[in-house]
Formats: C-alpha cells, structure tokens, sequence
C-alpha cells in the first residue's frame, strides 16, 4: 500500500493508493469496446452505450408488470418457500420442495407465471414491510388517511418438542388479513399456473355444509375463548384446483368478525382470463377495525374412508387435515413463532451488526431442507445476472464450494445442530463418489447427481430476460476448487463442533488422493466459465487448502496417513506454481489463471481467508490495491461493489452484462479486514465498504447474488452463498475491531 503521502487525503474513506489510481488516465481499449460502470467512455462513446431497462426501485408499483427483485420477502418452512411481494403479492412458490416445479412464477412471466395476491384496492399512501422480530413472519402494512390495513404471511412451523404425529408440519401458505384502524376495501386473487405454467388446471367452487368434527371443535372453543372472540365463521365455499400433473390444490378462508357485522368473503371465478392455462378466482371484500381474514393455500390431502375410522385413525387425520377453525390458526401461528423466536435464542453471536448477523442466519435457515440437511445455493431459478441478458441460471441445488462456508457461519453463530445436519449431507455425498474417486460439484437436495438444464422458452423471463433455465448444466463441470471448501468444511466441523469418524476419515483420505492425482488438469474454477479450461488460481489454492487441511486433520486427530509425504509434496508443489506462475510481477497482481496473465479475478482475495497467504504479504497487498482500482483503471471496483472479473475483457463462453458480486464485496472487506489488523488506515477502510455493502442489502436485509451498476439486485435471491460471506465478514470485522479497541 502506498504512503508517499504524509497528508491523508483520504479522511478514512479511502486509501491513498485508491486516490493516486483515480488521478491517473485511463488505459486504452480497442474500438467498441467499454469498461463496466466507466461512465466517461460511455459519454465519449454513446453508440457503444449498454443501457438495459432499468426499474425504478423506490416504491412498490408494478412497472410494465414486474416489482424490483429486491422488493420481496421470503417466507419458508425448511421444505420449500415463497416470495412475498411489498405490495403483498406472492409471486414465487415451488411444491413440494425446493427443486418442484412452481405454482406461482409471476416474477418469471407477468401474464401466465401464476400469482396469489391480496391487496387494498383502497388508495395507500404508503405501505410498509418487516418480519416480526426474531422470525420468519412477514408483515406488509399499507397506510392512509382511511385506513391501515395489514397482511401476514407466514408458512407454518411446529415448535420443538411437539409430537409430529398429533401436530405435524402442515405445508400451508398462510395469509392473515385484518384491519388496524378505519375501514379498508380489498382484492384478493388466486391464480395457479401449475408444473412452471406448462400443465392445465381444472376449478371448481365447492360449498360444504358444516362438518361433525367442526361443531365439535366448536364446543371446545366455547370453553376456551371469551363469548366475544367467538364471533367469527369459516367459509363454506372451498376453492379447488385440480393440475393435470396430478396436483390438488385448495384456497380456505375463515374471517373474524370483531366488533361489527360479519363481512363477506365470496369466491369468483374469473372465466375471462385467458392468459393462465386454467380459470383463476378472485374475491372483493371490506374490512372495519378488528375484522380479520386468514386465506389458507394448501395441498388438498388424500381422503380416507372413515366409515371404517377409529379412534386412532380419526386423529391422524385430523391431525393431517384439521377443520379451518380459529383455534387451529391461533395454534399454527403460536408454534411457528415459537419455533423461530427459540431457534434464534440458541445464537451465540453477540458482536456488532448483530439484527442483520441474525436475520442473514434467519434467511441460511429457510434456504435448509430440513430432512437431508442440505442447505440450497438460492431458492430461485431463472432470476438474471443482467436484465434482458442470458444469464439466468436454476441454483436450487446445493453446491460443495458451499460446504466450508455454511458449516463456518453454523458453528460461529452457535446452530451446532445445523452445522451437524449439513455435515450428515455432505457425508452422505462422499460415500456416493463417482467412479475416478470425484464428487459433483453440485447435487440436488435429496442427493441426485444428474441435473439436466432445460430451458423453459414459453415464459417471457423477468422482464424479458431469456432463457428461463430449470435444471443445471454445469452438474458435471470439472471444478477442482470443491475439494478445498469440502476439506475445509470437514477440518473446521472437527475442529469447532464434534470430531469426525474413522470411516468420514478414509472419504478424506480418497479425496485426498484424488487431489494429488488430478490438481494440474484445467478445470472451470468457481465462476463456472463455459469457455475454455484453464488452470484457475482459485482452483489450485483451494487444492492446496485441500491437502493441507487433510495434513492437519491426520496430525491433530493421529489419523493414519499412508501417502502423507506424497499430500506433502503435492501442497508445496501447488504453492510454488501458484506464486511463480500466477503472480504478474509488472502488474504486481494474483492472475486469474497461469493461462491468463494479464487478467485480474476477484477470487484471488480468499488467500488470507483460508491462509494460504499472509494478510499482510506485499504480493497480496498489490492485488488488493490493484482490485480496488476502478475497471477503467485496472481494477475490479466501482462504487464500493466488486465485480469477479471483467467480463467484458475476459471470456467465459456465456456473453452478456452482469453486475458486481455482493460475495466478493465480503470477500475483500474480510481481507482488509485481516490486514487492518495490522494496519489501521486498511481497517477503516473495511469498515466503510462494509457498512456501504450493508445499504444494498433489501428493506429486510437480505442480500442478492448480484447488485447492478444502477444498485438494483440482480440474480438468484435471496443467495446463501452471500449471506453466508457477510456473516464470516461481520465476525471477523468485529473480532479485530474489538482487539483494536482493547490495543487502544
């Protein structure tokens, strides 16, 4: 880092070398060709001008049909989740699970991706959204001088503790609708579009009288609740939906009529809608103060003959299909918030930042598929990295690189159990190796290797970005990095929660081995180009933290080694090609690969991270100055947002814009944050990016994959890998800056 200067011009926002970059020319580029975010050129150069149909990311009004990605909320039960729009709209949900197909995609194709909305048709003001504290329930507020009314979504939960046969996990989307103050008219609508909009529905409004086990449940309420509580009715009309993929679902509804007369809720089915492959149905109702609507979407559960029922059968199903009744829902939304309010009580995490360590943690928690463990890249499929680009990839899948980062996040927040859970995933995936002794780099949630991509060219995209993928391509990349983020992971699990088994040990040592036979060969690294093979700088740093790692754990854990001095040798051998071959001394930079000498990759800051390289090495300190440099310079950042390459300079067989990585923003401020243990003025400047990266999060704090030049989200939301990047940054930054106070 540069000191000729005695004066600091910088005042903590910036480091010199920063300052000296700026005042330097930008270098030249051949005709028609322009550096991300450099405005200038764009100005000089318009006829090469990208100006991509930006959204304006201030309110909640649907523009040309769609909301800004950033303005959803995630709701979730460990099994699958839904998107929830500010204007209330549920415009993404999978069933059964995570990898399912959709049932609402409005997101991906405004006219026939299906939605589930409920709003004031009441003019608002303003309008409002946050979780309840220390959970997963979503609320939605909208405000005027008439009235404010509000909406909670959550999916439910049962609390710890509960027996599942009697209270099992019922797969609702729950929608709770009441009034606050004065009186407010609503819309609701429900329009399914089945299997990702492809299959056909069929609708019909059922009425059902009054059933034996309702008039029962009733006559226990009436011992329970006050007389006045007590008035309230659920719907006899139940809205089913019958897919021709063999999927039934159900629209409930039960309303609490609080101080007034009961309000009603009527079901309509609009015939005139032509866009779905099915009729959808729609109901307008008015709401006074103290009234309530809860609208239930479900799966509807298969009958049983209960002319043969006994007592024991009767409660199984009613257990599995309760009657709509104000106790039930009182129950479902008592055990959802007690589960997530104890979840989070078991976090150990007390540093600075802790509200969004804690809802980061929140959001890792939903993105787990509670019975394999598994923790899912993102909940999303077809989301852009640019929008109008191709690059719209399906990350419902869980990616090894995600392995050391998750398990890290677990154990240093105190969700042992979690960490525990995805460990008994991951060895699952090592006793299921391919032929050569490899692993996937990713699989599915339930531990399927094949992932075929296909691409859905019937829906339009998010605001026309095409293709619309399912399925992952790159299932059978050659990506050697994932063996350093496994051994990693399984090194820390040893280390910081419980040790590892003999037969977990012999898998390592496989691994191990695989890595000494296979490290030179040209992979696609972690940004999984699909261009040309090349022998990454990420990839062989993490095949040396692959072998080291195997190294420390026979050490510490006296495990036998039999190719120990083999692991030995093959390490040095990786670290002496990666600092003689992949370090540009005239640049005074870590490449991107020994094949690309010239080009600067962002991945070169996990070195301190997992202390391959001192913090404080100059070679590092060189590449972290040369990242910092604006694109038109050199570097890789513009406006505190770190780009992991520039891809318009830099081939990775895909085309198209994309925006900066919120993953590699963390990366860098955890590795000033490393050096600005050493060096003040570094740490100052990790605290400034980290607070900026803090604003790019959402209104709820969760964090995309991408942040465009514009500071829209763009990719796959919310994204683990982020989240999980910004809690090992928080906690480092936190830990020095407690150890620089103490210094003080």
């Amino acid at each position: 880092m540069s000191n000729s200067s005695n004066s600091d011009r910088s005042y903590g926002f910036q480091l010199e070398s920063e300052i000296e970059s700026s005042e330097e020319a930008c270098a030249e580029l051949p005709p028609g060709y322009r550096y991300v975010a450099d405005t200038r050129r764009q100005s000089m150069m318009p006829e090469h001008n990208l100006s991509p149909d930006l959204e304006n990311t201030c309110d909640n009004i649907r523009r040309r049909g769609y909301l800004p990605i950033e303005n959803y909320g995630i709701i979730g039960n460990m099994r699958t989740i839904a998107l929830i729009g500010t204007d209330a709209s549920c415009d993404f949900f999978c069933y059964p699970k995570f990898d399912s197909p959709s049932i609402f995609c409005r997101v991906l194709d405004k006219d026939k991706g299906g939605h589930f909305s409920i709003a004031p048709s009441t003019a608002h003001t303003s309008n409002k959204q946050m979780y309840l504290p220390n959970s997963n329930i979503l609320t939605t507020r909208f405000l005027s001088d008439e009235g404010v009314s509000e909406i909670i979504d959550y999916m439910h939960v049962p609390a710890n503790g509960q027996r599942i046969t009697t209270k099992p996990l019922l797969p609702w989307i729950i929608r709770k609708v009441r009034v606050i103050r004065g009186s407010v008219s609503f819309k609701m609508e429900c329009y399914p579009a089945f299997n990702y909009a492809r299959d056909k529905h069929h609708i019909q409004v059922v009425n059902e009288p009054i059933s034996d086990d309702q008039q029962a449940i009733a006559g226990m309420e009436a011992k329970l609740y006050p007389k006045e509580e007590l008035n309230y009715y659920a719907g006899s009309d139940r809205v089913i939906f019958e897919s021709e993929c063999g999927l039934t679902m159900d629209l409930r509804h039960l309303v609490k009529c609080g101080e007034f007369e009961c309000p009603i809720v009527k079901f309509h089915v609009d015939k005139e809608d032509t866009a779905h492959l099915g009729h959808g149905v729609y109901s307008k109702f008015d709401l006074k103060e103290t009234q309530e609507v809860v609208f239930v979407f479900r799966e509807v559960p298969i009958p049983t003959d209960r002319t043969t029922e006994t007592a024991i059968d009767r409660r199984f199903r009613l257990a599995s299909d309760p009657p709509l009744t104000l106790s039930l829902l009182d129950a479902l939304f008592r055990q959802t918030s007690t589960y997530w309010l104890e979840w989070v009580t078991q976090s150990t995490y007390k540093g600075r930042w802790r509200e969004h360590v804690l809802r980061s943690a929140l959001t890792l928690k939903l993105l787990t598929y509670e019975p394999t463990g598994a923790v899912v890249a993102a909940p999303t499929f077809g989301f852009p990295e640019a929008i109008g680009g191709p690059r719209n990839w399906d990350y419902r899948y869980v990616w090894i690189r995600d392995s050391s980062f998750t398990i890290y996040a677990f154990l240093r927040l105190g969700f042992s159990h979690e960490a525990k859970e995805f460990m008994n995933y991951i060895k699952n995936r090592c006793d299921d190796l391919n032929e050569d002794g490899s692993l996937n780099i990713m699989y599915s949630i339930d531990g399927v290797k094949k992932l075929e991509e296909e691409d859905l060219l019937h829906l339009d995209g998010y605001r026309e970005s095409k293709p619309v993928r399912i399925g992952n391509g790159a299932y059978d990349h050659i990506q050697l990095d994932i063996y350093g983020e496994l051994m990693d992971g399984i090194y820390l699990y040893n280390k910081y929660g419980s040790p590892i088994s003999y037969d977990m040990w012999c898998a390592v040592r496989k691994l191990a081995d695989y890595v000494c036979g296979n490290w030179n060969i040209p992979d696609m690294s972690i940004w999984e180009v699909r261009g040309r093979k090349q022998q990454f700088t990420y990839s062989l740093i993490m095949c040396w933290v692959a072998l080291d790692r195997a190294l420390r754990l026979a050490e510490k854990r006296v495990f036998p080694c039999p190719n120990r001095f083999k692991w030995m040798e093959t390490r040095d051998e990786i670290y002496e090609l990666v600092q003689n071959k992949c370090y540009n001394h005239e640049l005074k930079m870590f490449t991107q690969s020994v094949e690309s000498p010239d080009a600067l990759d962002a991945s070169t800051l996990i070195m301190p991270l997992v202390f391959f390289s001192s913090p404080t090495d100059p070679r590092l300190l060189n590449t972290i100055s040369r990242i910092l440099m604006p694109p038109e310079k050199g570097g890789l950042v513009a406006n505190d947002l770190v780009f992991r390459y520039n891809f318009l300079t830099t081939d990775d067989g895909v085309g198209g814009l994309e925006g900066a990585f919120s993953m590699c923003t963390f990366w860098l401020v955890e590795a000033l944050t490393r050096a600005g243990k050493y060096d003040k003025k570094l740490l100052n400047r990790a605290v400034v990016m980290f607070e900026k990266m803090l604003s790019y999060g959402n209104h709820l704090g969760l964090f995309s994959e991408e942040v465009a030049r514009s500071g829209e989200l763009l990719g796959n939301f919310p994204q683990a890998f982020t989240h999980l990047s910004f809690i090992s940054a928080a906690y480092n930054l936190d830990r020095v800056l407690s150890h620089s106070k103490e210094n003080d």
